[in-house]
């Protein structure tokens, strides 16, 4: 086995991690760095009733948001299948106060097949996941190269089923994030999937009652035209960028489209809530070692 998996339990922000938007069921935030509100155009066009575009986030479908990640470099805490920021330090220890990990390698498996199906048209069953099919917050994000470039990178704060979960997203984010053209076969025997369970959403006191590096946060306020919006790091972002909370806190405000000067009293009014999330991170290399299409010689990758 190829020492790919890389698993993280992280609060939710990625260094381009960002998501936008109100998420009710079914609703596709793309690329986190986005923003939502009602639906009125404030420089952002937005789509199908609930959809919006600025140049890094696309809500699309009402419910669901995608990206988090602007740039997503090389493994974000996690290497060689060490769980880190969640759940346990190494040695066996528990992270913030669980063990109760999700998150599992198959679950990248499953998305590098779902999307082989999609990339080569075939309509072979794929065989049913044995990870748990309990609902929870996703994300799902694609990387490509040795310098583990974005490719797609969507998810929804919604709940879902994990197998339907993921088969839709692994899709979602490889074709459908507006960042990017779709992922072609060319690029799949580079690419490396991430796939993040959001957990532990919490309502924060203040702007400042989160961790750095332990959480992802959700911010809604208002614009300047008084209109409510919402964007949201994953939490990869902030330690990523080297900034700390009020820089965070500055930067998200901007991504969900405040144009005005960012004062005290305007970090004041915003409603914070702060997750946390599990990733797990598998190469194609690892996929072709694991995957039963590949060993039974499918076709060439």
């Amino acid at each position: 086995m190829a020492s790919g998996f890389r698993r993280t339990t992280r609060s939710s922000s990625s260094a381009n991690q960002e998501t936008n938007g109100e998420s009710s069921k079914s609703q596709k935030m793309n690329n986190g760095y986005g923003s939502s509100s009602s639906p009125q155009q404030n420089g952002y066009a937005y789509t199908n009733g609930h959809s919006i575009q600025n140049g890094h986030a696309q809500l699309t479908n009402g419910h669901s948001l995608t990206n988090g990640h602007g740039q997503m470099t090389n493994g974000h805490g996690h290497q060689n299948g060490v769980i880190t920021n969640g759940h346990t330090n190494g040695h066996g220890g528990p992270r913030n106060g669980f063990y109760d990990r999700i998150a599992s390698p198959e679950m990248g498996i499953y998305c590098f097949e779902v999307l082989y199906n999609s990339l080569y048209q075939t309509s072979e069953p794929i065989k049913l996941p044995s990870f748990t099919n309990d609902a929870f917050p996703i994300f799902v994000t694609w990387n490509v190269g040795k310098d583990h470039r974005l490719r797609g990178c969507m998810g929804t704060f919604n709940s879902m089923n994990l197998h339907a979960g993921l088969r839709e997203y692994a899709v979602t984010s490889a074709f459908k994030d507006s960042r990017f053209p779709p992922i072609g076969r060319d690029e799949f025997s580079k690419l490396h999937v991430s796939v993040s369970i959001l957990r532990h959403f919490e309502d924060a006191a203040d702007y400042l009652d989160w961790e750095v590096g332990v959480h992802g946060i959700r911010i809604e306020f208002l614009n300047d035209r008084g209109s409510k919006r919402t964007a949201t790091y994953l939490p990869e972002v902030a330690p990523e960028q080297g900034w700390n909370q009020t820089q965070t806190i500055d930067s998200l405000l901007r991504k969900g489209g405040f144009k005005g000067l960012v004062t005290p009293e305007v970090r004041g009014s915003i409603k914070l809530t702060r997750y946390q999330s599990e990733k797990v991170s598998v190469t194609y290399t690892d996929f072709v070692g694991h995957s039963t299409r590949w060993q039974s010689s499918r076709g060439a990758f």
